[in-house]
């Protein structure tokens, strides 16, 4: 008896100890959940300077927060910036007599401004008492210790001085380029093109430590130990205290033409003609180029800013770079507030355009071919924030959405049929385009019609959504006659979303007719499956009429939908390239009607919109499924499509991952959402000149390069991009709107309880 105790117990034991050794069975049932802590989110404030025949020399920043300009029509300071709202730099006035003064450099001593002229170094600080004269009047570099030491020079000859008395004299024989002074090692370091000095101030050695080529800037790092070195093409690390190089001259960077180094809060940070950027802990570079972060992209110098700031100054003006501690939630509170207060039009999540070089009170809301989808998007986060926090605000503004996506069905003729948009009546030249706008019965306003597949299915996931989670009435009674509304016009067109002119629209097409003519690695094949499936279970689920049950089982059963749903994503690709005898002249339109012609046109690479159709559908896919056969099947089906999507470390795909399984790249999902930038603004944007990126050979995903950037490193997109895309251009004519692009995958993963509160 006590033996066979013994043994199960021993058994049980060996059972945990096992669970406990193999994390993949403690995966299975472990749920990823992130804390919500605070982090560290950047933004740029930028301040212009664009007077002509001005030159910006150098920057530096006081221990009061007073940031000084050194230019060449005198000292400079930022006037009245904020984030999205920029400054400019104007004449600093604040001391009178410095206006005479012929300043030549600047630094800081202590934390006070010091400057050099072409008689003494001298200060408004400490009572003014500071006044060194150096009789060098050529003199245009100098830097300072904490003993009022100064090392100075013009070019050529150096000099130290103290209290007006000259301490040490002597000579370089390459032009001088920078001099600093480093208190950890408590010597001035002074930079030519060929060599890397020091000087001591106690011994009044000069003694060369390194020596070279192409020179170009440098900064003393890592508490002295190193001395990093920029070049025309990258830059070299110094060991100081064997004062060799370490390691090969490092060109995997943004760019290897170095115009700037310096150390700011423990990170070396680089300037280049082609923007800055700050070495990471992980040996990569976080890259700062365009307007998004600075004035323009030729970087003069760099230093440290009040506050946890980076002060970058380039030819055009200064960028601020601000680090802010801020949670998950503190962002969707800036976004929310984004959305609300300039990007709602008649109910519809919008984007503003129109504005002049990023003025966003130069701008106007427009529509788009996509209203319908980009409001469904905005709408699920609203009904996932309320269903978590229960915000009057939230149901407030879902509310007011859902309303204008009723009458995109109420302003239009025809039964059922979605609206892409509209607008009032003589800001669309509808002659113009008369394919898409229409006058309405009411002469106010006209509608936009050609609705897409796109606006169906973020039509059937938002209202869905919301008839599931928001018990409020009528709202959710809306939600449901509206899925009825439209589900209807589909079966009674016999799958498909018939338009004004009697005719299917050119994307909304679920009949067999149409989606079993494409060879199955058309990925509209199985994109098309999918999505009708999902939107008949919806349909069913939430009114019960049997007629989209048996619609569903019908296609899934008689005409293969079930299998072209189930098709691994990786048997998705091209077919032949011949485009068949007869069509090479044709339009689109013509194109589409031509069964192989669109076939070829549709598979040329991987549709990105195709994504944003498939995990909007998988909300009533999976959660509305008729059983738990299809249930399972629904699963494997997601699952394999994240599975070929994970390289795009895509927040809203992840997310929706959480769906089904509790093992999905939680962390490349908060990646995303905290790396991306608070400005939307469409600037120019570039990356394929980098050097620290590996790119790719062409492909069909059109996957550019083998690890996907960081979203403020890329242009600013929706769910429906290529994240691999490289650059943009811009002009700071255009803001998207946070609340489909950030919201949706916040709110959708605090609804599954994958991130927390903070």
């Amino acid at each position: 008896m006590k033996m066979k105790k013994f043994n199960y117990f021993s058994f049980i034991v060996c059972l945990a100890f096992l669970a406990l050794s193999m994390p993949g069975l403690a995966r299975d049932t472990e749920k990823q959940v992130h804390k919500d802590t605070p982090f560290l989110q950047d933004y740029s404030i930028k301040f212009y300077h664009n007077k002509p025949g001005v030159i910006l020399q150098k920057i530096v920043s006081d221990l009061n927060g007073n940031i000084q300009v050194l230019s060449s029509d005198g000292l400079l300071h930022p006037h009245n910036g904020r984030f999205l709202y920029p400054g400019e730099l104007k004449t600093d006035n604040r001391h009178r007599p410095m206006a005479d003064k012929n300043i030549a450099d600047l630094t800081v001593v202590d934390q006070q401004f010091v400057y050099l002229d072409d008689e003494a170094v001298l200060s408004n600080a400490w009572s003014g008492r500071l006044f060194s004269m150096h009789r060098m009047p050529g003199a245009n570099i100098f830097a300072g210790n904490g003993d009022f030491v100064f090392l100075l020079s013009d070019g050529r000859e150096l000099k130290s001085v103290k209290d007006s008395e000259q301490l040490w004299k002597g000579r370089i024989r390459e032009g001088i380029i920078d001099i600093k002074y480093n208190p950890a090692t408590e010597k001035f370091w002074i930079l030519t093109e060929k060599s890397l000095s020091t000087f001591s101030p106690e011994t009044n050695e000069l003694k060369t430590v390194f020596t070279g080529n192409g020179f170009t800037s440098f900064d003393v790092v890592a508490y002295g130990s190193k001395t990093i070195i920029g070049t025309g093409n990258g830059y070299i690390e110094i060991n100081n205290l064997n004062q060799r190089q370490i390691g090969e001259v490092r060109r995997n960077l943004p760019v290897t033409e170095i115009t700037a180094v310096n150390e700011v809060n423990g990170k070396v940070w680089f300037g280049s003609p082609l923007g800055a950027f700050m070495q990471q802990d992980d040996g990569k570079y976080k890259y700062y180029y365009g307007e998004r972060w600075l004035p323009d992209n030729n970087v003069i110098n760099i230093t440290e800013g009040p506050g946890n700031s980076v002060l970058v100054l380039t030819d055009n003006g200064l960028g601020q770079i601000v680090f802010e501690n801020m949670t998950l939630k503190d962002k969707a509170m800036y976004f929310e507030d984004q959305v609300r207060s300039r990007h709602i039009r008649y109910g519809f999540n919008a984007s503003l355009a129109g504005m002049d070089h990023g003025d966003l009170s130069t701008g106007y809301l427009r529509d788009s071919d996509n209203d319908g989808l980009w409001t469904t998007m905005y709408l699920g986060s609203q009904i996932f924030r309320y269903a978590v926090t229960g915000s009057e605000e939230a149901l407030y503004n879902l509310a007011e959405s859902l309303d204008a996506m009723e009458r995109l069905f109420t302003i239009n003729p025809i039964f059922g049929f979605p609206s892409r948009s509209f607008e009032r009546s003589g800001y669309i030249e509808v002659l113009a385009d008369p394919r898409r706008w229409q006058h309405s019965s009411d002469p106010e306003w006209d509608w936009k019609a050609t609705t897409s597949s796109d606006e169906a299915i973020g039509h059937i996931f938002a209202f869905g959504a919301l008839a599931e989670l928001v018990d409020v009435e009528p709202l959710r009674s809306k939600a449901v006659y509206l899925i009825d509304k439209l589900m209807q016009h589909i079966v009674d067109n016999d799958l498909y979303l018939i338009d004004y002119d009697g005719k299917p629209t050119t994307w909304a097409r679920w009949n067999p007719e149409y989606v079993n003519a494409f060879p199955t690695q058309v990925g509209d094949r199985k994109l098309n499956s999918s999505n009708i499936i999902a939107m008949l279970q919806t349909a069913y689920h939430f009114t019960r009429k049997e007629i989209y049950k048996d619609v569903a089982f019908e296609l899934m059963e008689e005409h293969g939908y079930l299998e072209n749903l189930m098709r691994p994503m990786e048997e998705i690709g091209r077919v032949p390239d011949e485009i068949p005898n007869g069509s090479e002249g044709l339009s689109h339109d013509e194109l589409l009607d031509a069964a192989e012609a669109r076939a070829q046109m549709l598979s040329s690479s991987w549709n990105h919109s195709d994504d944003e159709m498939y995990f909007l559908g998988y909300w009533g896919l999976y959660r509305y499924a008729f059983n738990d056969t299809l249930k399972d099947m629904y699963k494997e089906a997601i699952i394999d499509h994240w599975e070929i999507e994970r390289p795009e470390k895509e927040g809203l795909w992840n997310i929706f991952t959480a769906l089904v399984s509790p093992e999905f790249d939680l962390e490349e999902a908060i990646w995303y959402l905290q790396r991306h930038p608070m400005d939307l603004i469409q600037w120019e944007i570039r990356n394929s000149h980098r050097k620290d990126i590996e790119f790719m050979e062409p492909n069909f995903r059109n996957q550019t390069i083998t690890e996907v950037l960081p979203p403020d490193e890329r242009p600013v997109q929706r769910h429906n991009s290529n994240m691999f895309r490289l650059d943009t251009s811009g002009n700071g004519s255009y803001e998207y709107s946070a609340g489909d692009i950030w919201l949706l995958p916040y709110w959708l993963g605090r609804y599954f309880e994958v991130i927390t509160t903070p």
